[in-house]
């Protein structure tokens, strides 16, 4: 009897230690072991800080791993080209599709069940314009993408580093031509200021349209978690059919942080002047006008859910149809509210 009574107070001690409270509901002998959602959630401050950030935090992981991949195969593939440093190409077209895609299906995997897994602000951009992301959202998002991306092409940087100087021809020599346009996107030569914005643009647009589909739960998307695969055939039939005129940068993230990264490294002002501006005509505009028109595409033709700007009921419906909806009376669809 003594024996379960001293087991009884050390269960009691425990809880209180962990928990930090009795359940004083219940029978003296009687306590809350398993309060877990108050206990584990946030064992620590860094946990509860670790909550407040996780979206941002996600976003920046997931974008600076989808970089990281990306640049990493451009380094590996067009520096090994140079005789000083392989006997033997490392890679080809075909490894640059496919390895830009897994590092944007990886990202998405990383980052997908916290933020959503932009890891592109015009994507983020484009779902606050028509499916009610939070606005507040938009420059946090952007900012955590633009910083992942720009961490990523200084790993890059670094790992290639030596390879770098081989083919620049020294550590103090740094030149777009040489190893600078392995990070950002610069258009082929032959191409027009109209060609590369509209190359941008359609990307951009099949980029938007593939992910949505991907994600609409009303026209056969992929099993859960399987996303990432798709967004993998997506940007690899994408890279695969439209990719040579101008890299296929269709995200603005992608190229304006490794271009500032670049800057910072030794590439100078010449990575802003090319082409007057082309980072910023081409490379932002570009896939940002390009994902608008690919979701209002898509959101027009397509898609019925109530998320979308598209689908918003009109004031007769209001008036006459609404309350007639199984569960809405007295209840708006998103995005009434504020009409």
């Amino acid at each position: 009897m003594s024996g379960n009574l001293e087991k009884s107070e050390e269960i009691r001690a425990e809880s209180i230690c962990c928990c930090g409270k009795r359940d004083t509901s219940s029978s003296a002998n009687s306590v809350n072991l398993f309060d877990r959602d108050n206990c584990t959630k946030f064992p620590n401050r860094w946990s509860r800080l670790r909550y407040a950030i996780r979206e941002p935090a996600a976003e920046f992981l997931g974008t600076m791993i989808f970089i990281t991949i990306g640049t990493g195969v451009n380094c590996q593939v067009f520096l090994s080209m140079d005789p000083n440093v392989e006997a033997v190409p490392r890679g080809t077209f075909l490894s640059l599709n496919l390895a830009w895609a897994a590092g944007l299906a990886l990202g998405v995997w990383i980052a997908g069940g916290i933020s959503g897994g932009h890891l592109n602000p015009a994507v983020t951009f484009s779902l606050a314009v028509f499916r009610g992301f939070p606005w507040k959202k938009v420059p946090i998002y952007a900012l955590a993408q633009l910083l992942g991306a720009f961490c990523a092409a200084g790993i890059v940087y670094a790992n290639y580093f030596h390879v770098i100087n081989i083919v620049e021809g020294g550590r103090s020599i740094r030149t777009i031509n040489g190893s600078g346009d392995l990070f950002a996107t610069y258009a082929a030569s032959f191409m027009t200021p109209v060609s590369c914005f509209f190359s941008e643009f359609i990307g951009s647009a099949i980029l938007a349209i593939g992910g949505l589909c991907a994600t609409d739960k009303n026209n056969g998307p992929p099993p859960p978690g399987l996303v990432p695969l798709a967004l993998f055939i997506v940007l690899f039939g994408i890279g695969a059919s439209l990719g040579m005129n101008t890299n296929y940068c269709l995200n603005p993230a992608r190229d304006l942080g490794p271009r500032l990264f670049t800057a910072a490294a030794g590439y100078g002002s010449a990575v802003f002047t090319y082409r007057n501006q082309y980072w910023l005509w081409c490379a932002i505009l570009g896939p940002v006008t390009g994902m608008l028109f690919g979701v209002f595409a898509y959101d027009t033709l397509v898609f019925e859910g109530g998320e979308s700007i598209i689908n918003k009921p009109d004031a007769w419906t209001r008036e006459h149809r609404l309350h007639t909806c199984p569960g809405q009376r007295g209840k708006l669809p998103a995005g009434i509210e504020s009409a």
